[in-house]
């Protein structure tokens, strides 16, 4: 008869998972964690505490094993997708989710999140409706288009352009405009996308309207698609075509000059923000332009969205276009956006109450009088702790002015025995996190990305992660 080979010793003693289950770390913790997710941490914790006694010879109580298992589901409960302070200077953080919205909009997203909406119903005939329709009608209002569509983003805004308005044919771009953005978004792999045939022109620093002139006599061109450069700059012995001059041609060749404006300024920044100009939506569409791509969440302040706005009938063809189903937008960012844009209407209101705006506007002695405020409370709340305000240069990101930097006063934090990258990880690993930047052997702490609660909360949060709280 065989034998059977049972642990001996402190394996024998690891308590079942049945039994582990009835420990009260882990019955208390059925009120917040489901079931299954508490006997997947406490199976885990039992596999290592095996691994832990076949080393050391050393067993942990039950009672200790289900405390570890309970921590360890109610890690693997937190979302990971967690609202975190930014403390980086960066005001559209791709990364932290670009730009925060407006109170505004905020109400509207629970409004419409709570119960049913209106999405696809027109409340005055009771007859299906077309999604978007309020968003449209803001932006048609804004940028004196003939019609408007939202669509996811950006990048799906100019795939879905391109591929209903040109597929199968050409489509002529300066090779100065062959730009790759962030999450290697490459206008080439668009087009190619797109089902359009790519056709460069000029080279990378000069193009001319001949370029384009003796490109569109070859024939089978089925538009020109013009890049704006938002994410970076080429100075020097440059030269391209102004957008009257390429409208000029296609409506010559009776074909549409497409314009990707990436950010996507509805206001002039320069008169409103004193930033430098950032080509309008309005000014393009003026210019001649037939249809304008841009972002919802970058320079307007409101949700993730591709807009696309310009002649009626076009945008009628991108509309029909199968893949605008596709790529439509949910009703939750759809409410965001008809929310925000409202405030644009009024640039001084939309100064105060859309963050981003808010953000780039603030001026350098407001942000030392905040980084002197913060630094005060973080050195009241932390003991041991030493702060210094010092100078330092922001950004808009997202790729947005690319070539401005927004002077600005931090708080450079430093603790004896701690380095500055052990500062950065306990606060990233904080409830919520907080996302600072390491310079000059300091964390630094930006309060031009901290709202004015925030600032508030930053002292405790920072005591808790260091250990202090």
């Amino acid at each position: 008869m065989d034998r059977v080979n049972r642990p001996a010793g402190p394996l024998r003693a690891l308590p079942s998972i049945e039994a582990l289950m009835r420990e009260p770390a882990l019955e208390s913790a059925l009120a917040a964690v489901p079931r299954a997710l508490l006997i997947e941490a406490a199976r885990e914790e039992v596999a290592i505490e095996r691994a832990r006694v076949k080393r050391s010879g050393k067993a942990s109580s039950a009672a200790e094993i289900a405390g570890r298992a309970a921590e360890r589901a109610r890690v693997a409960m937190q979302p990971l997708l967690r609202r975190v302070i930014n403390a980086t200077g960066v005001v559209l953080h791709t990364n932290l989710g670009r730009a925060p919205l407006a109170e505004r909009a905020r109400h509207a997203v629970d409004d419409i999140a709570r119960g049913y909406s209106s999405l696809e119903l027109d409340l005055a005939s009771g007859r299906r409706g077309h999604r978007g329709d309020g968003v449209a009608r803001w932006l048609t209002r804004l940028t004196g288009a003939e019609a408007a569509l939202a669509v996811n983003n950006g990048a799906g805004a100019v795939l879905l352009a391109l591929s209903a308005l040109t597929s199968g044919r050409a489509v002529l771009v300066s090779r100065g405009e062959l730009v790759e953005i962030g999450g290697s978004f490459r206008i080439p792999d668009i087009l190619e996308k797109s089902g359009a045939r790519l056709i460069e022109v000029g080279t990378t620093n000069r193009t001319h309207v001949r370029d384009y002139r003796r490109a569109l006599e070859k024939g089978g061109v089925g538009a020109i698609l013009r890049v704006h450069r938002s994410n970076f700059k080429i100075d020097g012995f440059t030269t391209r075509p102004t957008l009257a001059e390429l409208a000029a041609l296609t409506k010559k060749a009776r074909i549409p000059l497409i314009e990707d404006l990436g950010s996507g300024a509805l206001v002039d920044l320069a008169s409103a923000f004193g930033l430098e100009h950032e080509p309008t939506v309005a000014e393009s569409l003026a210019d001649g332009v037939d249809v304008v791509t841009f972002s919802g969440d970058k320079l307007l302040g409101a949700s993730q969205a591709g807009l696309i706005v310009g002649k009626r009938r076009l945008i009628d063809r991108i509309g029909a276009d199968p893949l605008a189903r596709a790529l439509r937008l949910d009703k939750l960012a759809l409410a965001a956006l008809e929310a925000t844009l409202p405030l644009i209407a009024d640039p001084g209101r939309a100064a105060h109450e859309i963050p981003t705006l808010a953000m780039l506007r603030i001026g350098e002695a407001e942000l030392m009088a905040r980084a002197e405020r913060l630094g005060l409370a973080l050195e009241a709340a932390i003991p041991g702790l030493a702060t210094k305000v010092a100078r330092a240069e922001g950004e808009v990101g997202g790729g947005a002015l690319p070539m401005r930097e927004l002077p600005s006063w931090v708080v450079e934090v430093r603790v004896e025995g701690r380095t500055a990258l052990e500062l950065q990880i306990a606060a990233r690993g904080s409830d919520p996190p907080v996302i600072g930047i390491v310079r000059a052997d300091a964390f630094r702490l930006d309060p031009r990305t901290i709202s004015i609660d925030e600032l508030e909360e930053l002292p405790h949060v920072l005591a808790r992660a260091w250990g202090w709280a």
